[in-house]
């Protein structure tokens, strides 16, 4: 197969190892900036080009698409998406994730655990926002944050209210949520692929800090889940349409709850925590599901 890798930068640990495990299995990926491309947009001839020259011939594309640029990233692989070429994970499916309030909506209407959420655009109302959620300490976020920056840990009522209410004035739109104080800073990372499990990680924040991002210092190890565990993580990633997710869990007093998906998860944390070759998986993924036109959205929504 010929399989377009639409990435910044293809130097990152996960693009290395979906290249290197492509090109083992006799495919051909291409590495495409997709801030470089530019379509010619004519009706029934979507065309996609790049450096001057055509991209033609694809089977399948795998989006790896940053989240500051997501608009433009979503734009290219709709393109490619009505050019026919078989989407890993498709456009609609992680505007879906990156809407961190549109993706807790559908996975409440789809009933996964979730923590208990409150969102308002009125400042006046902050004191029923922090009571819908069980009051202090909560947990706020700014709904376009990732890897743990922009989430705020805010221990008594004065705080959390001051808080929201600067983020209220300076018009930043954000999500309060209770905080699970017996997840201990640690959360569970399920590693998705198709409709299965494929590997899964604990991860424990630095010394002092709540959040348990690895980019933040925080530490990961393979644990086993339980089953109601394995059914959210899958429930999560089929509420969102994603075929490739990263299904990021607490574990609660009332079950485990779901905080994130990630429809670019990582391949290193959990690669060197599992020992699981997460990159063939989703290569395999694309060997046996690229056709022309499978597209389920056909770049629509």
């Amino acid at each position: 197969m010929k399989i377009a890798l639409l990435t910044r930068n293809p130097k990152l640990y996960s693009h290395q190892r979906l290249i290197e495990t492509a090109t083992k299995r006799g495919h051909q990926m291409v590495p495409i900036d997709y801030l470089k491309c530019y379509m010619n947009i004519t009706s029934k001839k979507p065309e996609l080009r790049y450096q001057g020259e055509k991209l033609e011939g694809f089977d399948a594309v795998i989006p790896r698409i940053g989240a500051s640029h997501t608009f433009y990233g979503l734009a290219v692989l709709r393109q490619f998406e009505m050019m026919g070429v078989y989407p890993v994970n498709e456009s609609v499916a992680i505007g879906r994730s990156r809407d961190k309030l549109r993706s807790l909506q559908l996975l409440a209407r789809d009933g996964v655990g979730l923590p208990v959420t409150a969102f308002a655009h009125d400042s006046k109302r902050t004191d029923d926002l922090l009571g819908i959620v069980g009051g202090a300490p909560v947990v706020i976020k700014l709904l376009e944050g990732t890897q743990g920056i922009g989430v705020v840990l805010s221990e008594t009522h004065k705080s959390a209210k001051s808080v929201i209410e600067a983020f209220h004035g300076a018009d930043v739109a954000i999500l309060v949520q209770e905080f699970i104080k017996e997840a201990e800073g640690r959360d569970i990372r399920a590693f998705v692929v198709g409709r299965k499990l494929i590997a899964t990680m604990e991860r424990k924040g630095a010394k002092d800090d709540f959040r348990s991002n690895l980019h933040r210092g925080g530490s990961a190890n393979e644990i086993e889940l339980t089953p109601i565990e394995k059914t959210t993580a899958l429930k999560a990633a089929r509420s969102m349409g994603l075929n490739v997710a990263g299904v990021d869990m607490l574990r609660s007093a009332h079950g485990p709850v779901v905080m994130e998906v990630n429809s670019s998860p990582g391949l290193e944390g959990i690669e060197k925590a599992t020992g699981v070759d997460v990159a063939l998986a989703i290569i395999r993924f694309a060997e046996r599901n690229a056709e022309p036109g499978r597209t389920r959205t056909k770049g629509k929504g």
